[in-house]
C-alpha cells in the first residue's frame, strides 16, 4: 500500500517505517543505522517525502552542547498515525478477501467482505429480486443465499438514493430487538411480511432478556432479543421449532456506493 500526493508517491511501508525510526531514535543517523541503510539513502527518502507532502515531515534542530536532534513535525506525526490506521483497515480487507473470495460454493459479494459495523446484530447479504412501487413507500424483496426472502418497506426517496434495481447485491440489517419469536402458530394468518421458520440453536440467558439464535431452514441464522419470561412461556431451547417474525419497515437496506466504495443505508 502506497500513499500518493498530487500523483506522486509519498511512500509505503518502508518510508513510513523510516519515519517511525526517526521518531524513536531522534536522529537520522541512528534511524538509518537501525533501518539498515546509509545516512544518504535515509536523508534522500526524507527529503523526497518532505517535497511531495508539501510541508516538512521531519525537522532538525541545530546542535548545542548536547548536539542536534531530529524529530517529526506535527504533520509528520499525523501522517504516520493515519498510515497506521489505513494499513490496519487494508490488512483486514485483504484477510477478509482471502477468506471469502475463493469459496466457489457461495456467491461473492463485496458487501459480505466489508461487513458493516452497526448496532444491528443481523446482517444478511443477498440480491434484489423484486420491487413494487407504492404511492409513498416501495416494497423491496431481497433473496438470500439458500432462497430465503426478506421484504423491506422503504421510502421512494431511499430507493432512488440507493439506486436500487433488480439483481443488485444489497444487505439487509435487522435489529435483534425487532425480531419477534413465535411457536405453534399453525396456519394462523399474520400481517407480518417476514415469517422465517427454523430451529432454535442457542439461548443465552441474561438478567432480564435472553439472546436467542434461530437457524432458518435455508441455513441462515437470525438473532432475537426476548424477555426471559417469553423464553419460559414459549419453552425456547435448542432444537425447538420456532418462527422469527420481522415487520417489513424494520428491515434496513444497504448497498455499496459506486462513487466512494463505502456503504449507503436506508
Amino acid at each position: 500500500m502506497w500513499i500518493t500526493a498530487d500523483g506522486e508517491s509519498l511512500g509505503g511501508h518502508g518510508r513510513m517505517a523510516l519515519l517511525r525510526a526517526v521518531a524513536e531514535q531522534g536522529s537520522i543517523t541512528q534511524a538509518a543505522r537501525a533501518f539498515g541503510i546509509s545516512y544518504k539513502a535515509a536523508w534522500d527518502a526524507i527529503d523526497a517525502m518532505n517535497r511531495v507532502a508539501g510541508e516538512d515531515l521531519v525537522e532538525r534542530s541545530a546542535g548545542g552542547r548536547g548536539g542536534g536532534s531530529t524529530r517529526l513535525t506535527e504533520h509528520g506525526r499525523r501522517l504516520l498515525d493515519r498510515h497506521a490506521q489505513i494499513d490496519a483497515v487494508h490488512q483486514r480487507f485483504v484477510r477478509l478477501l482471502t477468506d471469502e473470495a475463493f469459496d466457489l460454493s457461495r456467491p461473492f459479494s463485496v458487501l459480505d467482505v466489508l461487513k458493516l459495523k452497526t448496532t444491528a446484530r443481523n446482517q444478511f447479504t443477498g440480491t434484489v429480486t423484486a420491487m413494487r412501487s407504492g404511492a409513498v413507500n416501495d416494497e423491496v424483496e431481497l433473496t438470500l443465499p439458500g432462497g430465503t426472502r426478506l421484504v423491506a418497506i422503504v421510502t421512494r426517496e431511499s430507493v432512488d438514493a440507493l439506486g436500487l434495481r433488480i439483481q443488485q447485491p444489497a444487505m439487509a440489517l435487522i435489529q435483534a430487538a425487532n425480531v419477534v419469536l413465535a411457536t405453534d402458530i399453525g396456519q394462523a394468518k399474520l400481517s407480518t411480511r417476514n415469517q422465517l421458520r427454523g430451529t432454535v440453536r442457542s439461548v443465552r440467558p441474561g438478567a432480564v432478556n435472553a439472546e436467542v439464535t434461530l437457524e432458518i431452514d435455508s441455513g441462515v441464522r437470525i438473532v432475537a432479543i426476548v424477555t426471559e419470561t417469553s423464553v419460559a412461556e414459549l419453552a425456547l431451547a435448542p432444537g425447538v421449532r420456532a418462527v422469527a417474525l420481522v415487520k417489513a419497515p424494520d428491515v434496513v437496506l444497504a448497498v455499496a456506493s459506486q462513487e466512494s466504495g463505502r456503504e449507503s443505508a436506508a
